[in-house]
């Protein structure tokens, strides 16, 4: 049968505009399109009056937090300049955050998208994202790693147990390459980290980004703390321990229905050393209560990392320094959570709890809200002081 070549012209025509259409969609995988990735600080100048703060993963939770900071008083660092750095093929809904930024009228906050590709065989050498992070070193005054979900296992060298749970590997081999390049590793001690040409740089790890400080620089992780740090396998069991043994809450297995909370609540050990001592003005005999949620924890040490603080049993590393570079902290808990100065009581951890607040728990509990709050005065200061030099 044949086609009129009029009816054959209209059918390719039809046929060649879907294909356009279809080329212009954006992907769909919640990622801005390709053309709309922004890159801030190619265009920023080395230095200029404001303080430049690089921030990995910057979903809509993380900018949240750092607007409830500030709205707060607690990050207090006029002029300040954020930008959110991630991988363009990182899982997280970037699109969904450059739309809250706008509707937000969040003009201090900015992104930089990278591009270049990452991998696990060059994560701890120089590879293809070594001039952005040199560019972050350079154009910036200091960094934060944020949480989120497990590390590959295969990133620090073992076997992947049944409990890990990988689902963003690309955000986490950008962030791993990144510790190195900063702080270097026992990966390969020849590298020159990048902080050595700024020692004063600022690095905020918290929770996933706590135990990225200690894989980047070639130490490796307890896969999940329960089964292997505490040898218990139900959650009757771990609930058995008490709660300064729980570094998430054992109830939500439990009652699945009952809307409680995925946090738990736990004081620390200081330790006599540490910056939290040294520098905040708290004593080893002070306990703070912090806010907790992972499964996963630090084993073997990563270099020129110290611990300065632990679960009450001490079984578990709550919190680093680093030995040569005097901004470098990283803590196992949440600091930032905006809830952490919310007075409404909405929170219960068990059945039958009264529904409380997280700032009533830290207002409960001397020194802990202070003690929150001092780690923000003190990140601040560093960024304020590497701004400087």
């Amino acid at each position: 049968m044949r086609i009129p070549a009029q009816r054959l012209s209209r059918f390719c025509l039809g046929v060649l505009v879907i294909a356009l259409v279809l080329s212009a969609a954006p992907p769909l995988t919640g990622q801005a399109p390709a053309a709309a990735l922004e890159r801030y600080l190619d265009g920023a100048p080395d230095k200029d009056g404001a303080v430049r703060l690089a921030v990995f993963n910057p979903e809509v939770f993380n900018i949240r937090a750092l607007a409830a900071l500030r709205k707060n008083g607690v990050l207090d660092i006029p002029d300040l300049i954020v930008v959110g750095v991630y991988h363009e093929r990182q899982t997280g809904n970037f699109a969904d955050s450059l739309k809250y930024v706008a509707e937000n009228g969040l003009d201090w906050f900015k992104f930089h998208a990278v591009t270049a590709e990452i991998g696990e065989p060059v994560l701890f050498k120089k590879n293809a994202c070594t001039p952005e992070f040199e560019k972050i070193v350079r154009k910036t005054d200091g960094v934060i790693f944020f949480g989120g979900p497990d590390i590959p296992p295969s990133v620090f060298g073992e076997k992947t147990l049944l409990l890990t749970n990988i689902s963003d590997p690309y955000r986490h081999f950008l962030e791993a390459s990144a510790v190195f390049h900063f702080l270097g590793g026992s990966q390969d001690e020849k590298f020159i980290p990048l902080l050595d040409s700024r020692p004063d740089f600022a690095v905020l790890g918290i929770c996933l980004g706590f135990q990225t400080l200690n894989v980047g620089t070639g130490g490796t992780l307890v896969q999940d703390i329960w089964t292997e740090a505490y040898v218990k396998s139900t959650a009757e069991d771990v609930i058995a321990l008490g709660p300064e043994q729980w570094h998430n809450n054992p109830y939500r297995f439990l009652f699945p229905l009952d809307r409680l909370i995925g946090y738990n609540f736990h004081s620390l050990q200081l330790g006599d050393n540490g910056l939290f001592v040294k520098a905040m003005g708290f004593r080893s005999a002070d306990h703070p209560r912090i806010l907790s949620s992972h499964h996963q924890a630090l084993e073997r040490m990563g270099r020129g990392l110290v611990a300065i603080a632990s679960s009450r049993d001490g079984r578990i590393v709550e919190a680093v320094e680093h030995k040569k570079y005097p901004g470098v902290l990283g803590v196992q808990f949440h600091p930032e959570h905006p809830l952490l100065f919310d007075a409404e009581p909405r929170h219960r951890q068990k059945p039958g709890d009264a529904p409380t607040s997280f700032l009533a728990i830290l207002e409960g509990t001397p020194p802990s809200l202070e003690f929150n709050k001092k780690i923000w005065a003190w990140f601040a200061a560093k960024l304020a002081a590497s701004h400087g030099k």
